[in-house]
């Protein structure tokens, strides 16, 4: 009897390639999702908090020199991009008409005080007369008291005698002779008092020169101010002529040259603070929420690749760059796109003696900024 046979269907055995290629897919995956986790936890512990921008550049301080006086350069004592410190002599002007000036000062202010020495000699001079005059009226008046005593005494002996010349004990000859004593001695006191006003006059002229020639002493004190003043200006004109750094830095921008004529406010070269330099970051107001000042920075110069910098936030600009500007947007006209504003946070470089001199003004630069360190130093905004 015929039965039916059913055919042997064989199962396919994998091939070693195809368990390789299980493995590597299993491999990536696992790869994949341990890199996933680790971004996760990257991101979950640190990300999250990092706010960084590409919009941020090293600025300086810097210093556009200028002159204080007009005149022509005798000497240009720096180079282009020299390094000089605080109080190096960049650029000096010809001194030989300001140093004729000084002299000339110098010569008005020794005449000024010779003028109040001498006037100060006449108050002397007037105070010794006037207490010379105060003798002199003392003696008067001295005088005086004893030409109306002696006027007195007169008086009484003629008023004596004449009783005796009418009771006939004494001669009408005698009576004469002290009726003339009496008249000399009442002149002797209208001349005496008349004396004594003279003098007191004369005390009172005394003391009307006196109080002018006070007002002159004044006025040659005045005098001698005003010549020290002037000496004062001239002596810093001459000591503008020689034009200084004003801090430590580097030269640039010079466009001053020898015989140049010069005018007060004429941009002659820069000084820049290189070793001063600061990092202002233009900041998206959406990543401001957290952002304070004394919170670390990381900084990434775009000419030293591979290389970073630490900083500080120092402050925060009270204003969007929309708000400073020429002519800042109207958003109450027209249709309305909102977009989003940048706030300028000022960066302080931390101090490292390796690299900061390195960074120059003008530098592009990413700014990182971790914003766990909540070290508030200051306001939070518009510090």
């Amino acid at each position: 009897m015929n039965q039916a046979v059913e055919p042997l269907i064989l199962q396919p055995v994998p091939t070693l390639m195809q368990r390789h290629r299980r493995t590597l897919l299993a491999a990536a995956a696992l790869a994949i999702l341990s890199g996933l986790l680790v971004f996760a936890v990257h991101w979950w512990q640190l990300g999250r908090f990092l706010e960084e921008t590409d919009d941020a550049y090293v600025r300086a301080d810097w210093v556009a020199i200028s002159p204080r006086i007009a005149g022509y350069v005798a000497k240009v004592l720096v180079e282009d991009n020299q390094p000089v410190k605080r109080g190096d002599v960049l650029v000096c002007i010809d001194d030989r008409d300001f140093i004729e000036r000084v002299r000339s000062t110098q010569a008005r202010l020794q005449q000024a005080e010779a003028a109040a020495t001498a006037r100060q000699f006449s108050l002397h001079t007037l105070d010794a007369r006037l207490s010379e005059q105060q003798q002199r009226i003392a003696q008067a008046q001295a005088a005086l008291n004893s030409s109306q005593a002696e006027a007195q005494r007169a008086r009484l002996d003629y008023l004596r005698y004449r009783e005796l010349v009418a009771q006939q004990v004494a001669t009408t000859q005698h009576l004469e002779t002290v009726s003339a004593s009496q008249a000399k001695a009442q002149a002797a006191v209208i001349e005496a008092r008349a004396h004594v006003a003279r003098q007191q006059a004369q005390w009172k002229v005394l003391q009307a020169r006196r109080q002018q020639v006070q007002a002159r002493i004044v006025e040659s004190q005045a005098g001698v101010s005003e010549a020290r003043a002037n000496l004062a200006l001239a002596q810093n004109a001459l000591n503008d002529t020689a034009i200084r750094a004003p801090f430590d830095g580097v030269v640039g921008q010079r466009q001053v040259r020898r015989q140049q004529y010069v005018m007060p406010g004429l941009p002659l070269l820069a000084v820049v603070p290189v070793e001063q330099a600061y990092v202002i970051a233009n900041y998206k107001e959406t990543q401001l929420q957290h952002m304070a000042p004394g919170q670390a920075v990381d900084i990434a110069v775009d000419s030293f690749t591979g290389q970073h910098w630490r900083g500080q936030v120092e402050s925060i600009a009270p204003g969007s760059g929309a708000v400073f500007a020429l002519l800042p947007p109207d958003n109450a006209t027209g249709n309305f796109t909102k977009i989003v504003q940048r706030f300028p946070v000022k960066i302080r470089l931390v101090p490292d003696e390796s690299n900061a001199a390195r960074i120059l003004p003008g530098m592009s630069v990413i700014a990182t900024v971790d914003t766990r360190s909540d070290i508030r130093k200051g306001p939070a905004h518009g510090g």
